[in-house]
């Protein structure tokens, strides 16, 4: 016996999971935000892009949308609290569905980002934060080759 799901209802749930993450901040779902939304959060996994890849994710499942609109989109949604923005190498921005503060394992010869066990992490002390100012959020990005 095929348990299965058909395509078209596995897709529903993905939409309907899409539009009620972007309800929940406020933000309209418009066509090419669901669309990004299905590929962030569709399934319910967590997962780490960049606009390049989602926008290659995106494209290669037949959606029209410019890596522009992507960008954008991407930077809407850190601003209304959906995603996390990881900076590693000063410049390549990877895009986190989780939100809880978490490290992460940089692998350098693929470029990607993945979560790294919290529980085997210890931060005994951080300095101080100079006069007039506070600390908002501490990365801890563990760099990895393979060998």
């Amino acid at each position: 016996m095929d348990t299965a799901k058909p395509l078209s209802d596995t897709l529903e749930a993905y939409a309907q999971r899409s539009v009620t993450w972007l309800n929940g901040v406020g933000l309209r779902p418009t066509r090419q935000r669901v669309a990004l939304a299905n590929h962030l959060v569709g399934d319910g996994l967590d997962r780490h892009v960049t606009a390049e890849s989602l926008f290659e994710a995106v494209t290669a499942a037949g959606e029209q949308v410019s890596l522009a609109t992507v960008y954008n989109t991407l930077r809407a949604f850190c601003e209304a609290g959906l995603l996390r923005e990881i900076i590693v190498d000063g410049s390549k921005g990877y895009f986190d569905t989780r939100l809880d503060d978490h490290p992460h394992f940089y692998w350098e010869d693929t470029a990607t980002l993945s979560d790294a066990p919290a529980d085997q992490l210890e931060i005994c002390r951080l300095p101080q934060a100079p006069a007039g100012a506070e600390i908002s959020a501490v990365d801890v990005i563990i760099r990895l080759r393979r060998r």
